[in-house]
This record gives structure tokens, C-alpha cells and sequence, in this order.
């Protein structure tokens, strides 16, 4: 597994890259995992001979089949994908405003949903798919897909500058007095932001408060869900249930009795 920051000039607009070659025990009771949304976009390809499969519920029985690369856009809501017996994926975490120069698409037209990638890049897509393929080397496979980043993206680039304002403090100032201070009209900000981070404002800012109760579960697998929750920013512990039911389909006891490693994928039994 390789886990590791983009090259500086990506940075802006790419959050994490990442590669993986997965073996699973093809006994595993389970063939399907949840996957909690983590508040932001993300673009993966499947380079060997297992397609990615998504579903829209537990019950599901027919799901999405993507043969190249998928992008996900922002959810406020879990899916499920299916488990493989052996995955080769490569993929990216987006920034807010990545959308728009990576895809030529508002981030909001992709949220809640998945896109096949060779619909937002055509035969570039399988191109790509193809040399990541002959690669070979995981290393190497990473390396040619933040290269391919680096040349889509133009050489004049940036966030607008009242959404980057909005982003630094949605967490700790409110929303109203953000927009009163970037100037802009409630509904000419609103627009912005949804096109540059595929939700509005209070939706988003949700989201990175369940972040950070995922993150102090982390760090601490053990402590009370009062003490997470507080940590949080939440009011109480029935506001911070809610929330996370909400997010997940689990309580928070369910999700501490199925979650594996990773805080972002629960297998489903």
C-alpha cells in the first residue's frame, strides 16, 4: 500500500494519492464493504482484471460496474462496494475546486453520485488505464497517474479567493458571518461554494465535524462517544447519534463493533 502528499504543484487541488495491490482471503464471509463518506471527492482506476462495483444500498442487487476508473463526488451518505478476491487500484482524494479543472464540471453535478471516468476524459482515460497497466510496479503506476494529474491541470490555477476565505473557517466561525464578510450575496456564495466543493456550506461543515469524531476514535479507540462527541463540537451525545447514523446507516456501537483499520471502510456480513 503506498499512502503518501502529491507533488507541490498538485497540492492546491490533491489531497492524498495512493496505490494498493490487495490479496484478500477469497473465504471471507464478507463479499461487500460500506464505505463512510469522507467529505471529500475521489478518482480511482481498477488496473487489473477485477472491475470496481458499487452499490447504492444493502440492498442492492444489481450495482454500478466501472471497467476503467471511477470518480466519486462528494457524499453526505454511505455506499457499498463489492470485495475482491485481488485489486490493483490507483486513486487521489480532490480538494474543494479540483471538479471544475480536472473534469470541466461543477463539483455539485458529480456529488452523490459515481461517474464512469472515461465519461469526464474519453479515450485520455483508457490511455492512462492502459500505460498504468503495462507498468506493472505499484511505485511506478502511482508516478504515471500524478503525472497525468500534473498535465491536465492548467498552469493558471486557483480556488476562488472567497471560497478559500469560507474553507479556512467554516469550522469555527458561522456561515452567515462568512458571507457578510467575502462580500458576496447569500445566493451568488452559495453558488460558488456547491461548484467548487459539491455541497452547501452547512452540509460541508457537518461533514468535517464527523471527521473529527472519526479522528478522535482513531487516536483512541476506547473513550466514551460523550467525551468523542464533545471533542467534536457536537452539543450533546444524542445530536452526535443522529449525525452519525445519519452518515453511516450504523449507530456509533455498531460501527465500533464492524470497523476494521481503516475509519472509512466497514465490511458488510
Amino acid at each position: 500500500m503506498i499512502k503518501r502528499p502529491p507533488i507541490p504543484s498538485l497540492r492546491p487541488f490533491v489531497k492524498l494519492l495512493w496505490g494498493a495491490d490487495e490479496k484478500r482471503n477469497q473465504g471471507l464471509v464478507a463479499t461487500r464493504e460500506r464505505l463512510i463518506p469522507t467529505g471529500a471527492m475521489s478518482l480511482v482506476f481498477r488496473v487489473n482484471d477485477f472491475p470496481i462495483r458499487v452499490y447504492d444500498s444493502l440492498v442492492d442487487a444489481s450495482g454500478h460496474r466501472f471497467d476503467w476508473g471511477v470518480v466519486g463526488g462528494v457524499r453526505t451518505g454511505f455506499y457499498v462496494k463489492e470485495l475482491c478476491p485481488h485489486t490493483t487500484s490507483i486513486g487521489a482524494l480532490l480538494e474543494p475546486g479540483a471538479a471544475q479543472l480536472l473534469f470541466g464540471i461543477p463539483a455539485n453535478e458529480l456529488a452523490e453520485r459515481h461517474t464512469a471516468i472515461e465519461d469526464l476524459w474519453g479515450q485520455d482515460a483508457i490511455f492512462l488505464w492502459e500505460r498504468m497497466r503495462e507498468a506493472g510496479d505499484l511505485g511506478r503506476q502511482v508516478e504515471l497517474f500524478e503525472m497525468f494529474l500534473a498535465e491536465r491541470l492548467p498552469l493558471v490555477r486557483g480556488i476562488h479567493p472567497a471560497i478559500a476565505y469560507a474553507l479556512e473557517r467554516l469550522q469555527y466561525q458561522d456561515i452567515g458571518e462568512i458571507v457578510s464578510r467575502t462580500g458576496y450575496s447569500h445566493r451568488h456564495f452559495l453558488a460558488l461554494f456547491r461548484s467548487a466543493v459539491g455541497l452547501p456550506p452547512r452540509v460541508y461543515s457537518r461533514l468535517l465535524r464527523f471527521q473529527r469524531a472519526l479522528g478522535h476514535l482513531q487516536r483512541a479507540p476506547t473513550p466514551s462517544w460523550l467525551d468523542i462527541a464533545l471533542e467534536a463540537g457536537y452539543a450533546d451525545q444524542a445530536h452526535f447519534n443522529r449525525e452519525f447514523r445519519e452518515f453511516t446507516g450504523l449507530s456509533p456501537t455498531q460501527y465500533r463493533a464492524a470497523a476494521t483499520g481503516d475509519s472509512h471502510h466497514v465490511p458488510v456480513g
